[in-house]
């Protein structure tokens, strides 16, 4: 069974630096965005980015994280052929006060649908940051990453990114991926202070 810390160099292929002679993360969080609030549910919208490829999803959950961590697993499910199990997330504070960081530690499985040697193991990420929003799909997808760095899942973002015919230097509209909701209607949040 693999047990792989992503970024920490506890596992073979996932040090840092390039004095630890690690190869690049193949999937790298580009950007994120969510909304969320007492009476409306959460959503999250992504962009992941792999080699030539970008994967684009958005999705609803029950509060921030877990709208996140839906949009990346939505993004990423032709690579990983399903949703991850999530094992465990932690939060922990590193000092006190306001400004603070807080270290945010998750832990997978891979997916139910997994087969052979890639349906064995678990892997961890850990980012530290005052934004614990941030930090925890960061270390979501230090996760996937350290996952994916294992050799049995070798190649699975180019193999689907490939699949789907997108990417950076794709002609529009070469391929039918996740999508945002251009036509959602904008929400002004300062309206709910008005009330």
């Amino acid at each position: 069974m693999s047990d792989a810390i992503a970024g920490t160099g506890d596992a073979p292929g996932t040090g840092s630096g390039p004095e630890a002679g690690a190869p690049l993360p193949p999937i790298r969080l580009e950007r994120w965005t969510v909304t969320s609030g007492s009476n409306v549910n959460s959503r999250a919208a992504v962009v992941l980015h792999a080699g030539r490829h970008d994967w684009k999803a958005s999705a609803e959950g029950n509060g921030a994280v877990d709208a996140l961590l839906r949009a990346v697993d939505k993004a990423l499910a032709d690579v990983l052929g399903g949703h991850p199990v999530l094992i465990a997330y932690d939060v922990h504070a590193l000092a006190e006060g306001p400004d603070a960081e807080g270290r945010v530690t998750v832990r997978i499985a891979p997916p139910a649908a997994a087969q052979g040697a890639r349906s064995d193991g678990r892997y961890t990420g850990e980012v530290a940051s005052t934004n614990i929003v941030a930090a925890s799909v960061e270390a979501y997808v230090d996760a996937l990453n350290a996952m994916l760095d294992d050799p049995s899942w070798a190649g699975a973002a180019e193999a689907a990114g490939s699949r789907r015919g997108r990417g950076r230097g794709a002609e529009p509209g070469g391929g039918a991926g996740a999508e945002f909701d251009d036509d959602a209607r904008p929400i002004d949040t300062t309206e709910w202070f008005n009330l």
